[in-house]
């Protein structure tokens, strides 16, 4: 269960893994801005207890993984830092489980090298399309994260209560926020960041245009899980998910947020189980 940097596509990436490569691998994609501690490790052991390989990465320009002063890359650059970890870890098929952003690219790895993708679990996510039709951000959400910008970066007591505060605003009414759980793993963020600002490199992103309006050629089995109450996707982004996805299983979490919250891990995994057992 060791972290282990790995060098693919140009870039260091770090990753880790539990329990057994001969089982079936899950990929475990998160979203923009945060690192792969924000699949909480009682979450990954919880799904490997349940005979599955599980891979979880920083994606580059979040901890451990490479940073850069300013963007120099976009969405199918990160498509293809995913499939060099699969490579690393010789992997010639897996299921990818994509938390927002996570999902997206997912998508379009699906779309890239479909004989590699066994199934799609999307948390949390959108469509890869054009569709200026659906909901942006909540307004709180952006007035929030403007705080970035006075922040005093070198001060970790200061950052950590922004981190806190941020998870914390994306919550849904349905979910207690464990503020506790929340702090332990934004002070590990802190810790481990080869560089925070950096992260936001991530609101810049951009590419994948080719890849737009194609969700019609991914053939593989479709979950989708959503928070009724999402701030940052709102709920509609799921039902145009269900839409492009017409033989995919949506499930519905009242009064969550953009979140994958401790109340939710039994249900989640189970049908990540049972999703990745049919495919």
């Amino acid at each position: 269960m060791a972290e282990k940097i790995i060098e693919t596509n140009g870039v260091e990436i770090c990753t880790e893994t539990f329990d057994n490569p001969t089982d079936p691998c899950i990929l475990l994609m998160m979203g923009a801005t945060a690192s792969m501690i924000w699949w909480d490790v009682e979450f990954c052991k919880l799904l490997a207890a349940q005979n599955r390989f599980v891979i979880r990465y920083d994606n580059r320009d979040v901890g451990r993984s490479s940073v850069f002063e300013e963007l120099n890359y976009d969405v199918v650059d990160m498509a293809a830092d995913a499939f060099g970890v699969l490579d690393f870890y010789q992997i010639e098929n897996a299921h990818l489980a994509g938390m927002s952003l996570g999902g997206m690219i997912a998508q379009i790895m699906a779309l890239q090298q479909p004989d590699r993708i066994l199934s799609l679990t999307l948390i949390s996510s959108s469509v890869w399309a054009n569709r200026p039709d659906l909901p942006e951000m909540d307004p709180k959400f952006l007035e929030y994260h403007g705080r970035a910008a006075t922040l005093n970066w070198t001060d970790k007591a200061e950052v950590q209560d922004y981190m806190v505060g941020g998870w914390k605003v994306v919550g849904g009414s349905g979910r207690k926020f464990d503020v506790v759980r929340t702090s332990q793993l934004a002070s590990q963020e802190i810790d481990r960041a080869n560089s925070l600002i950096s992260m936001f490199n991530h609101a810049q992103l951009g590419g994948g245009e080719a890849y737009y309006n194609r969700s019609s050629e991914i053939k593989v089995p479709v979950l989708i899980i959503h928070g009724t109450e999402d701030p940052v996707l709102p709920y509609p982004h799921a039902l145009a998910l269900a839409e492009a996805f017409p033989e995919g299983k949506l499930i519905k979490l009242e009064g969550a947020g953009h979140e994958l919250h401790k109340q939710d891990w039994e249900l989640v995994i189970k049908e990540i189980i049972s999703l990745t057992t049919e495919s």
